[in-house]
Parts: C-alpha cells; structure tokens; sequence
C-alpha cells in the first residue's frame, strides 16, 4: 500500500511536468539558483560565520573509482576515515574533530539520512553514491540548523545532480586490487521542450575487501525527474541500493593482527549482512517574486534486511523455547548449536518546508521539518541442531520496535550591517519522541517511552577586513538525544549538550587561500565512545559528564603557477574528560583528566596538484593520523599508534572529434609506500573473578582493524 501511494504520486507529479512542457525558462541563472535553492536552507555561504568546506563533482570524479564517500573525503580537515574489510568499499566510516558518526548530520536534499534510531549513517545502503553527488557541504562543529538529529561533530550536506540542458549518457568501469570492480551507466535526456529532464544511473561494485572474505557485493540506482519553469522546480528522486557483505567487524587481536593480518575469524561461509534500501523524494521549489521563494519537500524511506549468524554452543535459554540442547558447557549451561537471522524493517516519512525571503540587506530563511519512523527488529532461527517440540524454521525468538518522531521549527538570517559587518543569528526548536516496545535480541523487555525538547540558538558575526580577507566568530549550542543502542545498554542514559564557540580569519588573493580556525567545544553528558562493541558489532557510549574538545585548523591552497598548487591542512587539538572514574580490579578508581576516546591531537592532509598538460592532473596525497586511545582511561591497551599513509592519484581527459564527448582514464594508488596501519578498533574490560577466588582482576582486551596495503584502482569513462 505504501509503495502505491508513492507510486502514484510520482506519477501525478511527472504527469504534471509533461503537461507544462511549453512553457520556456530561458534564464540559466535563475535555473541553478532554484537548484541550489534546495538545500540552501542548512547550508552556508561563503562568508558565513560558519566553519565549513565545499566539494564539487569536478574534485571527487579523479578519485571516484568504488570507494564510499567517506574515503573520498579523506583528505578533509579534521577528517578520519576507516573500513572495515580495509579497502574503502563497504562498512566505512568518518569521523569529523574526533566525534563519533553518530553525532555527524548527513542530508541528502536536505532530507535527513541518518538512521533515526541508530543516529548512525550507513554508506553501504547507498553504494556509488558518489556517482550522483553535484555538491557537498561539510560543516565542521554545530554548524547551521539542519534537519534530523543535531550535529555533535559536524554536518554533510549532499546535493544530488543537478538538471543538464544537454543530453549525454556515460558507461564507466574501474577494476582493481583485491578482485574489486565497478560498473556504472548513466543517462541524462537534457532539457526536454526547455523544462523537462530525466537521470538515471546504474552501478554494480564487488570485492573480496582486504580483510579475508570480507567481500562485498553491492548494487544501486538512481533515477530523477526535473522540471523547471517560470520559476518553478520540481523534482522527483527514487533512489536505493542492495549490499550483501561479508561480516568483518569483529576485527583482530593483537597477536592475530601479527600473526596474518589479513586473517577473518568468521569462518561460516554465510556469515552476511543483507540489506536493501529505498528513497522516495519529491521536491517543490517556488520562485515567487524577486524577493520571495519556497521549498517543500516530501521522503519516504523503506528498509530492510538481516545479518545472519553462526553460533556454536550457544546458551539455548537466550531463544525463547524455539531450540533444545545438545551439550552442556563448562559452566554447565545448556547449550546447542545453531544459526540465526537478525533483522530489522523500516518506515520512514519525511516533511520538509521553507520559505526564503532576500534583499539587498537581509537573507531570512524560515521552515519546519516533521518526521515520523517505525522499526521492527526480530530475529529467527533458520537451522538448529535441535529444534524445541513445536517450533520450526524462521521462528522468531524476539521482537521489538521502535517509533520515533522529530519535529523541529527554525529561523535563521543574515542582515548586512554595513559594507563592513554581517551578523547571523539562528534560532531552533526541536522536540524528540522516542517509544519502544518488545524484547531486545537478549530477550530484555525494552519499554522506553522519552521525549526531549531542545532549544538551539546560534549567533554569529562576520567583519570584512578587505575585499579579501575577513574575520568571523560564533557561537552554538546542540543538544542531542540518545541512541536505541544508548537506551540498551543504560534505560537512564542521558541527552548530551555542546557550547559551540569558533573564531577564525579567512584570506583570499592572488595565489593564496588560507582559512585558520579556533574551536572549543564544550560538553555536558557528552555521549562518548567507550571502546567497546555490543553484539552487533556496533559502538557503545556512555555519558562523560563534562567534557570539552578544544583545537586549531589550518587550511590553505597556493597556486605556484597555473601547473602546480599545494593544499594542506592541520588540525591540533586538545580534547579531554574532565574527570574519568573506572572499576579496576573490584575498586573504583579515579583517573582524573584523561584524553577522550577515538580523537587524536593532529590530523594532518596534504596534496600536491600538478597539471604538466591540459586535461593531465598528477596528484599526491598525504594523510597523518597522530596516536589516538580507543578507551577513556588513558591505559596502554587501548591506544593506537599513528600513521602517515601516501596516495597518488593520476586523471586524463581525452576529447576526441567524434563518437564520445570525452575518454576519462583515472589510476589510484592506495598507500604507495606499502604501510601497515590500523586506522580503528576497540578496547573493552572484564573482570575476572574465578581464577583466584575471592579477587577480582580486571582483564583488558583490544580488536583492531587492519587497513590495506598497497593498491590500486584503474578506471575508464566513456562519455556520449
């Protein structure tokens, strides 16, 4: 019922394209500002007092051979990216200041793509994303409002393609290390009549990932519909993907990372994680008078699938009757074999609406955002040794879900002072409900019934030095609400709140781009990363009481001539739990200020550009990561060394006369000087308490994941 009614909307929508074919906007201008009218809203310009950086189509094409889009923006400041199986492609993830991905906002349209009640973003529902990305914006901090959860670290903001007046298509396949290939088709029909177009876009990637049969198999599509006409545009987007990939997120320890770093211990042949999403977007932008222009969008988001399981000797107690013993084990638990299926399945509605008022003094943008998810998580068993009298196959042994809705109002302006001064301010209203029902996987009744409401004020001031330089300083507060994983592990965990303040100076001439930017963010509840990892491989937090990251950015580009340039850039930061309190050892011990988990004190990137001919781009590329502690106690155990890896990229353009517009042919090397590094992992205790009776030792442990060595990627475009 739900896909008919998207399905028919579409339908409407299209059918109202169609019939306004002949009416002619001739104005180019005005038809990328409606394009980019859409996710003006959470977006930032370029004199905002907003710490932030662009990407465009243009910078991530070189490099865009497979990888997942966190991998792309590597080389970002701040920025540090992982992969599970290694080799960028499937489970990735980013980290922006240190923070957690839960606590990075991704927007796609302006629609929020976070998961609602993860708080975490899934690249590999989205495979060759980057394949239909026009622009992004990473906003590094709080940030501007934005819709969905609040942004604890930063927030990406993704523009889909932008509408082409010509038609074109595109067939592009890349192949590389570790079996690894990609397949794309792309179309475009151009402008229609002058108003009407229609995208599309295939993409199959497959690899066997670094890690020993972590492989990956991923399909996606993208198909857009365009309309844009005095004044009007409307847009209709259907996208998804479907990832089959190979459980790699237990990791190593250390003594299997030196012993075979490669090595998998999951050795059931079909220990997978299986799942298929699909976005419905509709957008509707007006264009009302010089001064006046609206936006409303609309998303449907439908997910589903499961990771499956084998477990050997497994507590039968834990699945509810459905399977009998077969053995007994140490501890004299009844225990059987047996493989299971966890899944979840998902609704997600999305509203959006915005209007934009400009003039020569003034830019106000004001609007709401309602959503509204529902989650079923269950899980059966598809094989057992020994199934209970009357049970079966596929019968679920628990069930729970999760309804979540989000609705938030804002306002926010720039107002030109004078030819010196700009201030900002934003103001947002956000109200969370979150209620849950059923058992978790542990067959734990979950019944928690939260709302929140937040107040998030921003306020910010832009000088102008000279026509090339100005200084800017801000200030922000978020608040952010828990995770169901959060809820699982403490029913009493708290919402987390952050003092954003920023000051930096940007400069701008000639040759030189320089952006040096001051932050300090201060915590309430901060929910950080403990180290460890729950059952399902995902990250646990708890609340760190206060906290605070405070740091440095330095960025800068330098033409030395119209062939070569350079782009650096360098964080050092400082962040730090006030006060840290553990058991140890049966005794709870004060370990004073130690250094928040995951957030190393410099991360540094450099490339060097150099275009010896026309169409030919040489670059090199540098990532250092200083050592970082996967743990909030500051021991031994939990720290990872640094590392400094090395890219080269190469990219040429071929324009021949006739047959194809263009010939891409693109390489990437991967960590040129052969690295071994470990870019994540994570630390978690136990405490032993049999070995001596009546002492309790409290035992260390570490996973990490190895990254790859050296690789490569070699591509082909085709364009028509």
């Amino acid at each position: 019922m739900k896909k008919s009614i998207l399905l028919v909307a579409l339908s409407l929508t299209i059918s109202v394209m169609t019939a306004q074919q002949n009416q002619v906007e001739s104005d180019s201008t005005k038809t990328q500002t409606l394009d980019e009218v859409l996710v003006q809203s959470i977006r930032v310009k370029p004199n905002a007092p907003i710490t932030h950086s662009n990407v465009t189509k243009a910078e991530l094409e070189p490099r865009n051979l497979g990888q997942d889009l966190p991998i792309l923006l590597n080389y970002l400041p701040s920025v540090v990216t992982t992969s599970d199986a290694g080799a960028g492609i499937g489970y990735t993830g980013i980290r922006v200041r240190g923070v957690s991905p839960l606590s990075t906002n991704i927007t796609i349209n302006g629609i929020p793509y976070n998961d609602a009640e993860s708080l975490g973003t899934f690249w590999v529902n989205l495979p060759d994303f980057s394949s239909s990305v026009e622009s992004l914006q990473l906003q590094r901090g709080v940030g501007t409002s934005t819709n969905g959860s609040g942004a604890f670290g930063a927030s990406i903001n993704i523009l889909t393609d932008a509408s082409s007046k010509k038609s074109s298509a595109e067939i592009s396949n890349a192949f590389g290390s570790y079996n690894t290939r990609k397949h794309t088709v792309k179309f475009s029909t151009g402008k229609i009549n002058d108003v009407f177009e229609v995208t599309g876009r295939l993409s199959q990637i497959k690899s066997d990932g670094y890690v020993d049969r972590a492989f990956s198999d991923l399909n996606s599509y993208f198909l857009q519909g365009t309309y844009n006409s005095n004044g009007t545009l409307l847009k209709a987007l259907v996208f998804g993907g479907h990832e089959k990939t190979y459980q790699s997120w237990e990791g190593l320890t250390q003594e299997q990372l030196e012993e075979d770093r490669r090595q998998n211990p999951y050795s059931y042949d079909n220990e997978i994680d299986n799942y298929k999403q699909d976005h419905y977007q509709l957008h509707w932008n007006q264009k009302i008078d010089q001064n006046w222009s609206t936006n409303l969008g609309l998303n449907y988001t439908y997910g589903r699938g499961y990771f499956e399981q084998f477990r050997t000797d497994d507590n039968v107690s834990t699945y509810g009757g459905i399977v009998d013993a077969t053995a007994v084990d140490f501890y004299g638990t009844p225990v059987t074999d047996l493989i299971r299926r966890r899944w979840l399945d998902n609704d997600y509605y999305v509203m959006n609406a915005t209007a934009n008022y400009r003039d020569a003094k003034l830019d106000l943008i004001f609007g709401g955002s309602f959503s509204t998810y529902d989650g079923d998580h269950f899980g059966e068993v598809i094989w057992a040794k020994q199934f209970a009298e009357n049970a079966s196959i596929r019968d679920r042994y628990y069930f729970g879900n999760g309804k979540k809705t989000d609705f938030s109002v804002f306002a926010k302006a720039t107002y030109t002072l004078n030819s010196k001064i700009d201030i900002f301010g934003d103001l947002q209203l956000r109200n969370v409900g979150y209620k849950t029902s059923g058992l978790t996987s542990d067959l734990v009744n979950m019944l928690i019934d939260e709302s929140y409401s937040f107040f998030n004020p921003k306020v910010g001031v832009t000088f102008q030095l000279a026509a090339h330089s100005n200084i800017y300083a801000s200030y922000a507060r978020a608040n952010r609400e828990p995770s169901r994983s959060d809820f699982e592990s403490n029913p009493d965990i708290k919402a987390e709140e952050l003092n954003d303040f920023e000051i930096g100076w940007r400069y701008n001439k000639g040759a030189l781009v320089l952006n040096i930017n001051s932050y300090f963010m201060q915590y309430n509840e901060q929910l950080i990363l403990t180290g460890a990892l729950d059952d399902v491989g995902a990250a646990v937090r708890k609340n760190s009481g206060d906290s605070y990251r405070l740091g440095l950015e330095i960025e800068a580009v330098y033409a030395f001539s119209e062939k070569f340039r350079v782009q650096p850039n360098v964080t050092l930061s400082s962040n730090k739990n006030k006060q840290t309190f553990s058991q140890v050892d049966g005794s709870l011990k004060d370990f004073g200020t130690t250094n928040i988990s995951f957030s190393p004190e410099i991360v540094a990137s450099n490339m060097f550009i150099y275009n010896p001919i026309k169409n030919l781009s040489l670059n090199l590329l540098t990532k250092f990561v200083g050592e970082q502690y996967m743990g909030n106690t500051d021991t031994e155990a939990s720290k990872l060394d640094n590392y400094l890896v090395n890219d080269f990229n190469v990219s040429y353009q071929w324009n021949p006369k006739s047959v194809f517009s263009s010939v891409v042919v693109s390489a990437l090397v991967n960590n040129i000087l052969d690295q071994e590094y470990v870019s994540n992992g994570y630390y978690y205790t136990y405490d032993d308490d049999w070995s001596t009776p009546g002492v309790v030792t409290t035992i260390e442990g570490a996973g990490y994941y190895p990254q790859a060595t050296r690789n490569f990627l070699v591509g082909l475009t085709l364009k028509f």
